[in-house]
């Protein structure tokens, strides 16, 4: 194709100096011919993010470009912006279908999930127009890519200069962090509250991949690492998936990360200090904590689905271009692995959704664990800068690194336990319950006659509500026992057996004293109304299992570090 020529607006040209790219002024920008197209932030060196239009106008350029990419939608968002959704691979389109077909690995890559946090978006469009260009060919041989640059669009479309405090770039403004709702679609994995959540559920449902990857930019502490990543956090997340990725792929995408590209990398943490305050409960002792275990979070939630869930976050003090190029590293490793261990990949979901969970003790609340030794972390340093148009400082991360010894905080335990039942009944009067549960995929059957059995019945005595709303709900919790009863179960009720593909994830929806469940989200606030004292969902008990686990229920339940013996 010609060479393409862009004219920079007269703002990106006035606010390139500011991430120390030089100001070509108003002049025409000529970008070397690269077969397709470039993204907004390649036209703008890097003063701007890409829009909605023009992300939806690279898809279908790298789509007509190249036999290898199938493009799709997956539902739409709350202004009726319609989800991309680019299929990479060597199907013969871009249906579900067709890629299950293959018996491919299915890896699913997310960006702008947050739409503040544009990096996963431009280096996405950026991944497409490799694999048009013919790059990466051997990665098709084993896998399948599902690509969805821009999940947030809504947000997307809300540029504002000041909507990501410090971040360093692009000056030209991005978007924000919430959805059109005002709700955070990164809080929203279980409740599923978001038309966009709702759909990236269709999507789960349909084409099943194998893993998740989730493209994140995070501020907060000064550390000295480019990008940090966190696999899933939620002690109920099967060995078979934790294992491979802490023991094996997260490590060695570290050392690529280090070898390849001189990149510092460390599981995701902030330290308690006043530029993130909010990493600890005040009076903590200085250490590296993490973030949360709780599935309404994407890598967590991947985990409980037993899929293999990867949190990236590039460090938002970094030049927005060094930023995409993280990121960009970053993806390419964690594909490098997959493809040279597709079949394990698989292999391993497939063992996870064939466990037999009833009798195992789970987690239904967790605490964050303290390392039994001290690790050592790179602590960074920051030059400030002014936003060249609002005058805001803006943080600019110094190539300093200065090892420091503290307390590890970075994985979870259990809190309290609670023992997997053979099967929950849930009355079909719970419509909102029924609804969350089919679009989870949670497999149910209805019973055709009443039943007269004995059952656990949930005796609740007390509750309470918090006080604040949080993604306007007015977060649940209860106490109380398991009582056994006799009663008679209506016809229709839904059977729901922990012996499927989703028992984790089950056992953390349906179960009363779960901190992400159906009844800490008020989905079932109305029956607690109208029969007070008593948890509406019953559920047939299985006897406790010990045998075949090598430590006592409650305290070997460590993200990555739970071990079992073969069953």
């Amino acid at each position: 194709m010609p060479t393409r020529t862009f004219a920079l607006s007269a703002v990106a040209a006035a606010l390139l100096s500011a991430c120390g790219t030089a100001s070509p002024g108003n002049q025409a920008l000529v970008v070397p011919p690269l077969d397709t197209l470039a993204t907004r932030a390649e036209v703008s060196q890097y003063a701007e993010t890409s829009r909605y239009d023009d992300v939806m106008r690279f898809m279908a350029e790298v789509d007509r470009a190249s036999p290898l990419i199938h493009l799709t939608t997956f539902g739409a968002t709350v202004e009726g912006r319609r989800l991309p959704l680019a299929v990479v691979g060597r199907v013969a389109d871009a249906s579900a279908a067709a890629v299950r077909a293959s018996g491919k690995t299915v890896v699913y890559l997310q960006g702008n999930i947050h739409a503040g946090e544009v990096e996963g978006k431009e280096s996405l469009q950026e991944l497409l127009r490799e694999f048009a260009q013919g790059q990466h060919a051997r990665m098709l041989d084993s896998l399948v890519l599902l690509i969805a640059p821009i999940y947030n669009a809504d947000g997307n479309e809300r540029i504002s200069l000041t909507s990501r405090p410090h971040q360093l770039g692009p000056v030209g403004g991005q978007g924000q962090r919430p959805n059109a709702q005002n709700l955070d679609l990164n809080r929203d994995h279980t409740k599923l509250d978001s038309p966009e959540a709702q759909a990236l559920m269709d999507m789960a449902r349909a084409y099943d991949p194998h893993v998740w990857v989730d493209l994140h930019t995070t501020n907060g502490t000064f550390h000295a690492y480019h990008l940090t990543y966190a696999p899933p956090l939620h002690p109920n997340t099967d060995a078979l998936v934790t294992g491979p990725l802490n023991g094996e792929w997260l490590p060695t995408v570290v050392a690529e990360m280090k070898r390849k590209h001189g990149r510092n990398l460390h599981d995701y943490g902030n330290v308690p200090t006043p530029e993130s305050p909010w990493a600890a409960e005040r009076g903590a002792e200085r250490g590296w904590y993490s973030f949360d275990h709780r599935p309404r979070f994407s890598n967590n939630y991947a985990g409980l689905r037993n899929r293999f869930g990867i949190l990236s976050e590039a460090f938002a003090y970094l030049p927005f271009q060094d930023r995409i190029a993280v990121t960009s590293e970053f993806v390419d490793e964690v594909l490098n692995w997959a493809q040279a261990n597709a079949t394990r990949i698989r292999r391993a979901t497939q063992a996870a959704d064939a466990r037999t969970l009833a009798g195992e003790r789970l987690a239904v609340t967790a605490r964050l664990h303290r390392g039994a030794q001290p690790i050592e972390i790179l602590m960074g340093a920051v030059d400030t800068l002014r936003h060249p148009v609002t005058g805001e400082p803006m943080m600019r991360r110094r190539d300093v690194a200065r090892p420091e010894r503290m307390a590890d905080w970075s994985t979870f335990e259990a809190a309290e336990t609670e023992v997997v039942p053979t099967e929950w009944f849930v009355p079909a009067e719970l419509t909102d319950a029924v609804q969350r549960l089919t679009a989870h995929g949670v497999r149910f059957e209805r019973l055709a006659a009443p039943m007269r059995m004995r059952v656990e019945e949930f005796r609740i005595d007390s509750t309470r509500a918090a006080e604040q709303p949080f993604q306007n709900h007015r977060e649940r919790r209860v106490w109380g026992r398991y009582v056994s009863v006799e009663r008679t179960v209506p016809a229709g009720t839904l059977r729901v057996v922990s012996a499927q593909p989703l028992g984790r994830l089950a056992f953390t929806l349906l179960e009363p004293r779960s901190d992400d469940g159906f009844l800490n989200w008020n989905l079932l606030d109305a029956a607690l109304e109208r029969t007070p004292g008593t948890y509406p969902i019953l559920r047939t008990p299985a006897p406790e299992r010990t045998a075949g686990r090598r430590c006592p229920a409650g305290t070997c339940a460590v993200a990555g570090t739970w071990t079992r013996s073969p069953e």
